[in-house]
């Protein structure tokens, strides 16, 4: 009997244990009527540790109340950032993007800019490390500080405390320790094949996907350094524009 409970015990010390630190990485069941997307059955707990990853309120494309968030996973510059703020400030649009300490060091006066124009300035930690891999509270926290401190020291300001995990590789326990440092964890409802600058997706095939795929309340994925993006953002914006979209930010986002 006393071998029986503690092979029991055991049993359920590694049942904690696998779903405490077993790796997922974020996906969306992509859909083409212009509904919000349902979170995978497996993804579904996030929310109770402060994770967003779509705008739960905009529940239709028929609402009046209509909104796009454009996030960006920025961590170097290849010329092309540089378009899109240009982009941007032309159609007066606000984005969120997620920055490495590397855009920093190597092109401060790219996020001075995003900074100047009212953009949100985000965490994608310090080095793009895989955080599933963490094994302390400690390692995690340093990976997001050191970026926070590297952008309060040079811009005078604080980072927003919005995170997105790199490459969405994600376990319970990262999520847990993110909501204990307070911050806001940000997946996505939309992103498609764009960061690889070696094998970009023609630019009209690009745009119909993206425009397929609109639903009111979108947290869209690009990344800045894509060719494609870049031809095609001031067309997209504009298409949004007249469909009725507004833009919008994390704060806006996190607060509902």
């Amino acid at each position: 009997m006393k071998t029986l409970k503690i092979l029991t015990f055991s049993i359920f010390l590694v049942l904690i244990f696998s779903i405490t630190v077993c790796s997922s990485s974020w996906y969306i069941r992509k859909n083409s009527n212009h509904l919000q997307p349902e979170i995978p059955r497996e993804l579904k707990d996030i929310e109770k540790y402060d994770a967003f990853w779509c705008d739960l309120k905009r529940t239709s494309i028929d609402d009046t109340d209509k909104i796009i968030y454009l996030t960006f996973d920025a961590g170097y510059e290849n010329g092309n950032i540089s378009k899109v703020l240009d982009i941007l400030k032309e159609e007066n649009v606000k984005g969120n993007f997620f920055i490495l300490s590397n855009l920093i060091c190597k092109n401060k006066d790219l996020v001075q800019r995003m900074i100047d124009d009212n953009h949100v300035v985000a965490n994608h930690t310090s080095k793009h490390k895989d955080i599933t891999k963490f094994e302390k509270i400690e390692e995690f926290k340093e990976e997001l500080e050191k970026l926070e401190n590297l952008y309060e020291n040079e811009f005078g300001c604080k980072m927003g405390k919005f995170f997105r995990p790199p490459e969405g590789k994600f376990n319970e326990q990262s999520l847990q320790w993110a909501k204990e440092l307070g911050y806001k964890t940000v997946f996505w409802s939309f992103a498609y094949e764009d960061w690889d600058n070696s094998n970009q997706m023609n630019k009209q095939t690009a745009i119909r996907k993206i425009i397929d795929n609109i639903h009111n309340g979108e947290v869209m994925l690009l990344h800045p350094t894509s060719d494609t993006n870049v031809s095609i953002l001031k067309e997209l914006i504009i298409e949004l524009k007249s469909q009725g979209f507004k833009f919008g930010d994390l704060k806006t986002l996190c607060s509902n």
